[in-house]
């Protein structure tokens, strides 16, 4: 059988005079070719370049592996962070008018000024920051993209960034994208604790930024204001600026404050913070973000965001900004909340033999699997889990960028008490039976 084998050298088009014939399985194809795809149409091997080399050695998020896993099996998810309920009806009630009431062309590329001087407001009330809405102020479409401008206008070629990890999984991709060289700072469990000589293992003459989540996914962690200061102070020694990604500021535990790095002695001119209302509102799926900065920083991270994604739903802002200014009942309500469900998921996990690990912050909690006597991988783990016991999670070593081995997995209990209550169920059953 004969083939129609199309290829082209870098400077030449696709075009007819570059085409060879061969029995198939006699041809090598020709030099500088790495890769074909097969067009089945029209029954021909085509050989194309090779996407970006960067992101094309990411698979599919984690996240959406595990959470397709869930419907296919009629699994309980408790991997993916996204809460069950339907957010503040009165947050819905403003979005909803908006949308047919007010314009829905593009909105400034900066964000509605209503929604800039909201966050401006907020940063004062509770943490006590002085903003200009005007030049300090950004909206974006979701804490990731606030990331990713935050990343590209930034980063140079060459330039290192210091992250802590377990990291959140679009830190990296991001960061290698625009250039940058990582550098890790390894938290291990239970405490998630690091020290100076961990960060002077990381800083050097070349570290243009560090990336600081907190509290921290998938780790739970909130940092003390101990471990802020030893940071501020690395920042000023080597010069450096530190992207913060706050996004699960209202959700700390137990009495805790989130304090925003941006607060502390000699950060305003170094910092930029970043907010969703995503996590504020229980409301994942709008990826309404916020950026805030002194204007030196914002310049480059604005130039950035205007060739992403230029500007967020008009009346998304709209109900955004009115759901900022919300009163303290609304915030606190939104603690204690989570922090019940936290507890009642950790005490279920407890019960049938886990060791939970302590969570002070954001949606998620670790627990440790080793009592089970599963001798695999967490991530063979958290497919059993899902196919047998019908509950999911998420390996903790996904957040880890080189491989690990791990005992622990991440659950979310940002869920109804009902839902928590049958994952228990189902995994009590499943664990008890063994």
């Amino acid at each position: 059988m004969f083939y129609r084998i199309f290829y082209a050298q870098p400077e030449l088009p696709w075009s007819e005079n570059a085409v060879a014939t061969l029995i198939a399985g006699a041809w090598t194809g020709p030099p500088g070719c790495a890769s074909f795809v097969l067009f089945d149409t029209i029954g021909a091997l085509r050989f194309v370049k090779s996407g970006n080399s960067i992101l094309s050695r990411y698979g599919t998020t984690v996240f959406e592996v595990m959470s397709q896993l869930a419907r296919a099996h009629d699994s309980i998810n408790l991997g993916q962070g996204f809460p069950d309920d339907r957010g503040p009806a009165d947050v819905l009630d403003v979005a909803a008018r908006a949308l047919l009431d007010d314009s829905n062309q593009y909105a400034p590329m900066m964000g509605m000024p209503a929604l800039r001087q909201a966050v401006a407001h907020h940063a004062a009330r509770f943490y006590g920051l002085t903003v200009d809405p005007a030049t300090e102020v950004m909206v974006t479409s979701g804490g990731t993209e606030a990331l990713a401008a935050c990343f590209f206008g930034l980063i140079e070629p060459g330039d290192e960034v210091v992250l802590f990890e377990p990291a959140y999984d679009s830190y990296l991709p991001i960061i290698l994208r625009a250039g940058g060289i990582p550098r890790r700072v390894t938290l291990s469990p239970p405490d998630w604790s690091f020290n100076e000589s961990d960060l002077a293992a990381a800083f050097s003459p070349r570290t243009k930024l560090l990336v600081l989540n907190n509290p921290l996914n998938p780790a739970a962690k909130v940092f003390s204001t101990e471990e802020l200061a030893l940071i501020a102070s690395f920042l000023r020694r080597f010069d450096a600026y530190a992207v913060c990604d706050e996004v699960y500021e209202h959700l700390v535990f137990d009495g805790r404050q989130h304090i925003p790095l941006m607060t502390l002695p000699g950060m305003r001119e170094r910092t930029l913070r970043i907010g969703s209302a995503g996590k504020t509102f229980s409301l994942t799926g709008w990826k309404v973000g916020y950026v805030t900065a002194a204007p030196a920083l914002m310049q480059p991270v604005a130039r950035a965001h205007q060739f992403l994604t230029f500007t967020t739903p008009p009346n998304l802002q709209t109900a955004v900004a009115y759901g900022l200014g919300k009163d303290d009942g609304y915030f606190r309500d939104l603690v204690s909340t989570l922090q019940a469900r936290r507890d009642r998921l950790a005490a279920g996990l407890a019960a049938i033999g886990w060791t939970v690990l302590p969570a002070q912050g954001s949606y998620f909690l670790v627990a440790d699997f080793t009592p089970t006597g599963f001798a695999g991988t967490d991530h063979a783990f958290c497919h059993d889990l899902t196919v047998a016991a019908g509950v999911t999670a998420i390996p903790l070593s996904a957040f880890y960028q080189d491989p690990v081995t791990s005992r622990c997995i991440r659950f979310c209990f940002c869920k109804s008490d009902g839902l928590v209550d049958r994952a228990i169920e189902r995994l009590g059953h499943h664990f008890g039976a063994r």
